[in-house]
């Protein structure tokens, strides 16, 4: 029986006098009392509210067994000496102070805990698909950092471990589950594979503080086999060329973030691209992600291939964070072909297999047009081209007039006619007629008239031939203001004379 009184808690071994406990909303914590071995057969309860008005939360005479009642549980181990009370679902109403009790003909000895319950928002939901994988994030305070966490699964009013974390940085495996716990980020990742509907049930990931008390985060896995999506595809593309892939996924996950994961050895997501906008592609890189809501379709292009990228997972993810692959993507890299340097595959998922990782689907798949900045650089492209044919057209029409206003000056064109006079203001020129008479010649010499000369004697000629005879040298009399050069065009033989001299008198 409670006595409404201050007593003095004798020093019993393994017992304390208060404790401090924290818990999360929505989660919930398991507190251990201790008590002497003499108060075994006794009544052990748990009650809130100050020691003088303390009301009983739960209370039991059994022993060894799990007794619940609404959100809480005890158990009393009688051969420990000690009794445990789990409440579940904490909310802030749950924060103040607390008493675990042994009854007791006079003096109860108590033990006070204070409970502090934190707001937050953990998932109490998570679902799965069958044959694929799942990735369940846990946040905790960095001052639980090298606290020991372990996850369980409640079954029969008991939660069996499945798998806890050690000290080491990397992940640690046991059969179908890894754990990963990030001491730095605070983050706690559970990974399960290869899903079944028996992995369905309540999870429980705990972090034991103390010997005293542990506090623990609660999720229902909801593991279905959906008839929308395959499993597993296979898809060849040649090294270092691009694969096409299209995913079918759940319409409950249509507003939900979509994502490919590359995974590498232990680490299921070593590279991933994920979209979070219904009909807009990803960010360019290696991988890219195209969205369309309304069919509930991710489809996507992987470029250079490698054999070492390989494995990928197509999935979805929650606003907690919490991923579920659903399906898997096994590519076969083939050597490059000469012919064909680069190779595009496509796969539909459209069809679903009956076992996990086996289904093979391959369908040619259309994928949506790339994003605005490939279609702008295709714009300038095309836009730099059309004024590289601007410049060329424009140059070639320049040489064409150039060429024609060359062509101007031909003899064939726009020349006087034959033996006519050219005219400029103020000289005359007098016509010089060419008769093409057959002039002497010397027939043991071979050279061409060259030069005509006025001079005081008698002129000399050596000639071999009249035929196109060019005169090089006339001289003139003309006035002093007419030009120095004038060309004579013949329609019949062309004759230049380059130089006009004029004599004064």
């Amino acid at each position: 029986m409670k006595i409404i009184l201050t007593f003095t808690l004798l020093m019993i071994p393994g017992v304390v006098s208060s404790m401090r406990v924290t818990g999360y909303s929505g989660g919930g914590v398991m507190i251990t009392c201790g008590y002497d071995e003499a108060y075994r057969g006794n009544e052990k309860y748990f009650c809130k509210g100050q020691w003088s008005t303390c009301t009983d939360q739960i209370k039991t005479e059994e022993k060894n067994k799990w007794v619940q009642k609404d959100r809480f549980s005890l158990y009393d181990d009688t051969t420990s000496g000690v009794f445990t009370v789990t409440i579940r679902d904490l909310s802030e109403r749950d924060s103040g102070t607390h008493y675990c009790g042994t009854e007791n003909f006079g003096l109860d000895p108590n033990t006070k805990v204070d409970l502090k319950v934190i707001t937050d928002q953990q998932n109490r939901s998570v679902r799965g698909y069958s044959g694929g994988n799942i990735i369940i994030n846990f946040k905790y305070e960095k001052k639980h950092k090298n606290h020991e966490k372990y996850v369980c699964k409640s079954a029969a009013d008991q939660c069996f471990t499945v798998i806890n974390t050690n000290r080491a940085a990397e992940w640690k495996h046991d059969r179908r589950f890894s754990v990963h716990d990030d001491r730095s980020a605070g983050l706690l990742r559970l990974f399960i594979r290869e899903l079944n509907e028996n992995d369905s049930g309540e999870y429980n990931i705990t972090v034991k503080v103390s010997e005293e008390y542990s506090f623990f985060s609660e999720f229902n896995l909801n593991i279905r086999d959906d008839d929308c999506c395959v499993k597993s595809i296979s898809l060849s593309a040649a090294a270092g060329g691009s694969v096409n892939i299209s995913c079918k996924y759940p319409q409950s996950h249509r507003s939900d973030v979509k994502f490919l994961c590359w995974r590498s050895g232990d680490d299921l997501c070593a590279e991933e691209t994920s979209v979070n906008q219904s009909r807009r592609w990803s960010p360019e890189g290696k991988i890219q992600l195209y969205d369309d809501r309304e069919e509930q379709l991710l489809t996507g292009s992987i470029s250079h291939v490698t054999e070492q990228h390989s494995e990928y997972w197509c999935g979805v993810q929650s606003d907690r964070g919490h991923k579920s692959f659903i399906t898997r993507v096994l590519i076969r890299v083939t050597e490059t072909s000469s012919s064909s340097p680069s190779s595009s595959s496509a796969a539909s998922f459209s069809s679903v297999q009956s076992s996990p990782f086996t289904g093979v689907s391959r369908t040619s798949t259309s994928l949506p047009s790339l994003n605005t900045s490939s279609g702008s650089s295709l714009i300038i492209v095309l836009v730099l081209v059309l004024l590289v044919l601007i410049i060329a057209g424009l140059s070639l029409l320049f040489l064409c007039k150039k060429h024609q206003s060359r062509g101007g000056d031909s003899p064939s064109q726009t020349g006087p006619r034959e033996h006519e006079v050219v005219s400029y203001t103020g000289c005359d020129y007098e016509e010089i007629k060419d008769t093409h008479k057959q002039l002497p010649t010397n027939p043991s010499s071979n050279c061409v008239y060259a030069t005509v000369q006025k001079a005081t004697g008698d002129s000399q000629c050596c000639i071999t031939s009249a035929e196109d005879l060019n005169y090089a040298v006339v001289n003139f009399h003309k006035e002093s203001d007419c030009p120095d050069s004038v060309s004579i065009r013949n329609n019949q033989d062309y004759s230049e004379y380059a130089a006009v001299s004029h004599l004064t008198a």
